[in-house]
Parts: structure tokens; C-alpha cells; sequence
């Protein structure tokens, strides 16, 4: 793919300092490590390696990335890695894409308790799926999904929501057998709709009781018991949006269609259209009028607050796994599950043969291997001397 002509590293460079001298207050360290890893990354500043060919014996120089987990140039080897252990898991049946969201009202308390209220989030729409499967009126199996969060729609606002992969069906309630969803329908999203709604304001009500939440700025009136209970009343006068996608294959296409979700930032380099001295235009659809394609344009300090606040609480996993996928279950219940679909064993993790992606030398595509590890200090003793001297005579 061809490099993006800008990136977001190239607006915190040209406005990075004048924005934290204008936010200092209310940044986290978190956001200001992710503006230093976004600037530094694949610069001479974290140091690097010289690769050399195998064939031709052409040499170059490469610079280490951040492996910031926010940052938008460093997703694609961590993606890899993680859809290769997932191929191991994959089972020979549909999977379904469910996306769990919330109304708009709850977004600025969630904001002011991200990690509880993210982590509510998982919870509420896990147990959904897992409760509501379960009922034998429905489809009466133990399911297994893994669930990953995203807080930003496209145009960089916060919109906190849940992506879902489902396998079309589960284990019987004795584990004797496999239950397969019918053909392209999973579960009703009406009936899942109300069940998160009721299990997200439930933990909600609970928080509350227990002094978990915080209360700042437009939420500060919700902080007393009687117009919090009224701001819950308000949820149930309307739908809560659990929409699902068609049935997308099996096996085959669920590596692919994951990769599009698992390792995503709240905006990749690819969007941005141009940089300027003051100004940033990216792309984005707009989901209310049919998805049609815009360009928005924000000043520098207005495109950064609204990336940093996509910033996940430290240590927050933005990747869950539950039911027959959750960590703990997971090496017993899956060998059931490929053993009741006739699936042969999955690979041990030491005898993948897979083999990991290598660079490829410009001139005659060889692989490129590392000859050498080149500190910050010595990359900068190698720029020197290539730079020609100036002639002062």
C-alpha cells in the first residue's frame, strides 16, 4: 500500500507544543505518552537496525516503532500476530457481527468514568448475548464471542460501542452436541435490546449505590439520588440500538473481516487528506445521510482533543473474550466444540509453519534481515556522516 501523504504525527509536530500548553490541566499522562510515542515513532529517536538483502546485499537503514497501541502506524504487526493465534479458534460455521451502542445522553457520564463504565459496557452486552442464547425459546446453546471496544464514530466524537463475532450457534446445555444458529438469523436484536438496556442501567443503579461514579461540569446535578433516578427513567423512553449484520461466511472470511475491527485507532493516516499550517481535513462517512462520503476540516488543537479522548484507560483491554472463548474455558470447551463438528485438532502454537512477514529489499524483493541494532545516539553519529560537508571557501 502507498505511504499516506500525511500522517497524524506530522500535526502533533506542528501543533503539539501549542496544544499541551493549552490543555496541560486536563490531560492525562496517558494522552501526553501517546502524543510523545505518535511524534517519535520510526524516527531516529527510537533508535533502529540495518537490514541487509539476502540476495543482492543492498543495505538499508529502519527505525523502530513506538508499538504505541494508540498510535496509527503501529496496528499492523500486533494485528498479525493476534489473527494468527485466532485462526487456531476458528470453527466451520457463520459468524455473526452484532454492534451494541448506547444513547448519546449517557456519553458524558461515561466519559467522566471510562473505566468503569467501559468495563460495564463489555459486561452488559456479554451477558445480553450470553443470557438471551442460553433460553431455549431462542437458541437454547452456550455460546462463545469475543467482543471489542471502540469510543469514536467517524468524524472523531465520541461514540462509545461494542463490536461482537459470533459463531452461529453453541453447545448444548449438557455439552453432548452442537446447536447451529438457523440459516441467517442469530438472535433477535429487538430482545437483545431490551436485555442490555435493562443489564446497562442495572450496573448503572448499582455503581451509583456503591459511590463509584463521579460527577463533574453538566453531570454535576446527577450526583444526588432523586435526579439520578430520574435520569434512569429517561433511558427507558427509548430504543436502544443493538444492530446485526448478516451472516459474513465462515472460516474464510472472518480473519479478513476481523482485521478491520481488532487493531483499529480512532483514525488511520489513510484519512487524512491534507495538513496545513493551522488546519487538518480528513475523511469521513456520514452514517446519517446513507454513509455519503465528507471532508471535514478542524484547526490542529480541535483534531487532537478529539483523537486523545479516544484514549483508553491505562491497561484497559480493549479485546474481551467471553462464554466458550473466555481465557479460562477456552482450552477445554473449543477441542469439544471442533470434536462435535468433526473438525480436526488445531495446531499447536509451536508447530505453526506459518513464518513471521519479512521486509523486502527495493531493488530485487529479497528478504531483508537485520545485521544490526543502531541505538538512538549511534543513528544520529551515522547521519552525520553522510552529510556532505558545506565548501566555505
Amino acid at each position: 500500500m502507498k505511504p499516506p501523504p500525511w500522517e497524524v504525527a506530522d500535526v502533533i509536530g506542528r501543533a503539539g507544543h501549542r496544544f499541551i500548553d493549552r490543555y496541560r490541566e486536563s490531560l492525562t499522562w496517558a494522552q501526553l505518552k501517546v502524543l510523545n510515542a505518535i511524534q517519535r515513532c520510526r524516527t531516529a529517536a527510537l533508535g533502529g537496525h540495518r537490514d541487509q538483502c539476502d540476495l543482492c546485499g543492498h543495505r538499508a537503514i529502519s527505525y523502530n516503532s513506538c508499538r504505541n497501541r494508540h498510535c496509527p502506524k503501529c496496528q499492523a504487526n500486533a494485528r498479525d500476530k493476534w489473527l494468527a493465534a485466532r485462526e487456531r479458534e476458528l470453527l466451520p460455521v457463520d459468524y455473526y457481527h452484532l454492534v451494541f451502542s448506547v444513547p448519546h445522553a449517557l456519553v458524558p457520564l461515561i466519559w467522566q468514568n471510562k473505566k468503569l463504565l467501559f468495563k460495564l459496557l463489555f459486561e452488559a452486552s456479554a451477558e445480553t448475548l450470553l443470557e438471551v442464547a442460553a433460553d431455549p425459546k431462542h437458541l437454547g446453546a452456550e455460546i462463545g464471542f469475543l467482543s471489542v471496544l471502540h469510543t469514536w464514530g467517524q468524524n472523531l466524537q465520541p461514540h462509545p460501542h461494542v463490536h461482537c463475532v459470533v459463531p452461529g450457534g453453541g453447545l448444548s446445555p449438557d455439552h453432548q452436541h452442537w446447536i447451529r444458529a438457523p440459516n441467517h438469523f442469530f438472535l433477535p436484536v429487538r430482545v437483545l435490546s431490551r436485555v442490555f438496556r435493562g443489564k446497562f442501567v442495572a450496573g448503572l443503579r448499582r455503581a451509583f449505590r456503591q459511590d463509584k461514579l463521579v460527577f463533574f461540569g453538566a453531570c454535576r446535578s446527577l450526583a444526588e439520588p432523586k435526579p439520578f433516578a430520574a435520569f434512569l427513567r429517561t433511558l427507558f423512553r427509548q430504543d436502544w440500538v443493538v444492530y446485526a449484520k448478516k451472516p459474513f461466511g465462515g472460516p474464510e472470511h472472518v480473519l479478513h473481516y476481523l482485521a478491520r475491527y481488532t487493531h483499529r485507532v480512532a483514525i488511520s493516516n489513510h484519512r487524512l487528506v491534507e495538513v496545513t499550517d493551522t488546519q487538518v481535513s480528513f475523511r469521513w462517512k456520514d452514517y446519517a445521510h446513507h454513509s455519503k462520503r465528507r471532508i471535514m476540516t478542524l484547526t490542529h488543537e480541535e483534531f487532537l482533543r478529539r483523537f486523545l479522548q479516544h484514549v483508553l484507560p491505562r491497561g484497559f483491554p480493549r479485546i474481551r473474550y467471553f462464554g466458550l472463548f473466555a481465557n479460562r474455558r477456552r482450552g477445554t470447551l473449543l477441542p469439544l466444540c471442533r470434536s462435535l463438528l468433526a473438525v480436526p485438532p488445531a495446531l499447536s502454537p509451536m508447530v505453526q509453519t506459518a513464518t513471521p512477514t519479512v521486509a523486502l529489499c527495493p531493488h530485487c524483493q529479497g528478504p531483508m534481515r537485520i545485521v544490526q541494532r543502531l541505538s538512538a545516539s549511534e543513528l544520529s553519529r551515522e547521519q552525520h556522516r553522510l552529510v556532505e560537508p558545506i565548501d566555505s571557501s
